[in-house]
Order: C-alpha cells, then sequence, then structure tokens
C-alpha cells in the first residue's frame, strides 16, 4: 500500500534523510523508531508532502504521488495525524470532522445552514465520532477537550477523509497510561482495515502494534525486522531507547 523508494532530503550539508526505503502492504502497521533528531518527522513530512524530497519517489496503492501537494495526496487516499495535535479550536467535535469529509468529498460546506442540509456529511462525521469514541462529545468545541480527547479527535478528522493509509506522528505524545492504552486499543483495531505507519517514541505501542519496525539514526535506516528482532539488535536497542541520542 505504501512504498518508499530511496528517500533522499539534506537541508544544506545537513543530510536529514538518506535513501530510505520502506515497503507497507495492506494490513499492516509499520513503525519508525529512533532517537530525537534522526529524521523521523521529516521522513513523515517527505510522504505527506510538506516536504519535497530531493530524489526518490513516494508510492501509494501503486499511485506514484512523490511530486502532488499534500491536498493532492489526500485525495490519493493519504491520512495523518501530527507529533502536535492540529485542529480546528473554534469548532466543535462534529464541524472538525464534518470540515476532513467535506475535504475528501469536494463537496459544499456552510455550517450556518441547517445540519440536515449536509446529512451526508454529518453522517460521515458522527459515524466517525463513534469510531473513535466521541459520540457523546460531538456539540462540543475543540477547545474545550481534555489532550487525550484532541488527540483522538485528531485520529477522527483523518479517518473521515476515508484514507487509504495513515501516517501517525506520535499519536501517544502527551497522554496518560489509561490513554495511551484505550488508543493503542483503537489502533490495533483499524490496522486491519487501514494500513499504518507508527511513529512513536512509547515502545508498548510499538511492540503492540506493529509487524515491523525500521530503526533510523542520523537519517538512515540502521536495522529492520520484526518487533522482537529488532528488540534483540544491539545497535536498535541503543537508538530506540536514545543511547547517544542528541
Amino acid at each position: 500500500m505504501l512504498e518508499i523508494q530511496n528517500l533522499n532530503k539534506s537541508f544544506g550539508a545537513l543530510a536529514v534523510s538518506q535513501d530510505i526505503s520502506i515497503e507497507i502492504g495492506a494490513g499492516q502497521c509499520h513503525a519508525l523508531i529512533g532517537p530525537n533528531g534522526a529524521g523521523k518527522t521529516t521522513l513523515i513530512h517527505q510522504i505527506s508532502g510538506v516536504l519535497q524530497a530531493d530524489s526518490g519517489a513516494v508510492l501509494l496503492d501503486g499511485q506514484d504521488i512523490t511530486r502532488l501537494s499534500v491536498w493532492q495526496r489526500v485525495q490519493a487516499g493519504l491520512g495523518r495525524t501530527f507529533q502536535l495535535t492540529s485542529v480546528l479550536p473554534s469548532f466543535s467535535v462534529l464541524e472538525n470532522m464534518a470540515i476532513a469529509a467535506q475535504a475528501k468529498r469536494g463537496s459544499s460546506m456552510r455550517f450556518f445552514r441547517a445540519a440536515a442540509q449536509e446529512r451526508a456529511l454529518n453522517t460521515i462525521a458522527h459515524a466517525t465520532a463513534e469510531r473513535v469514541g466521541l459520540s457523546a462529545r460531538t456539540d462540543v468545541l475543540a477547545s474545550d477537550l481534555s489532550h487525550g480527547e484532541l488527540r483522538l479527535l485528531e485520529l477522527g478528522i483523518a479517518l473521515a477523509a476515508k484514507p487509504k493509509f495513515l501516517l501517525l506522528d506520535e499519536p501517544m505524545a502527551g497522554l496518560g497510561r489509561t490513554e495511551s492504552a484505550a488508543l493503542i486499543t483503537l489502533l490495533a483495531d483499524l490496522r486491519g482495515s487501514l494500513p499504518m505507519l507508527l511513529v512513536e517514541h512509547d515502545m508498548d505501542a510499538i511492540f503492540q502494534l506493529a509487524d515491523s519496525v525500521s530503526v533510523l539514526v542520523d537519517g538512515k535506516v540502521i536495522a529492520r525486522g520484526t518487533p522482537d528482532a529488532v528488540r534483540a539488535a544491539p545497535g536498535a536497542r541503543a537508538a530506540y531507547l536514545g543511547e547517544g541520542a542528541a
């Protein structure tokens, strides 16, 4: 579903992605781990279109999306959550999800009209809110949500656009143990039908969710394999435990 082919990216003399290749099939969760500054978010930015790679290719379900804009990649079926929450704080939970549904469908969206006049969008938004556990909070403004609820809303925004593939950039960041456990359960349920690339520092989440793992250090993939194989590799252990990280 997602194929990354020899991606390279530099900022001046600093090489932040060096010949990175990863393949992720249908129904799979692939985790990307490494110390701070390894280039994980930069890679996610290249996949999502926030940054253009200097060379290499990104294929989504066989389609070359390497030179497409962020908007065009969403239309192609790429969904993303962010390291920092990215929602519209003055809009309700339902409106945030309806906007995402509208963006994918390309239909008109005027929130001051009666909700019934945008029934299709609101149907998608309500179903998505229920899917992520926010069905009782649909009328609440995003600004009034807890941090954990904001994480669920952000995931719901991504899901409302009906993606083929999901990029998850540290979805557990700032969550407590109970909230993290609930999100892991939700992602595990999604994994079978929605392949995903997961960037995360929470190693419990990595080893519960990932079918395979790549270890990124200084812009290079230094190890790849099953979670158990990566756990046993000394170099990989040093990376995901953060030893020597800047």
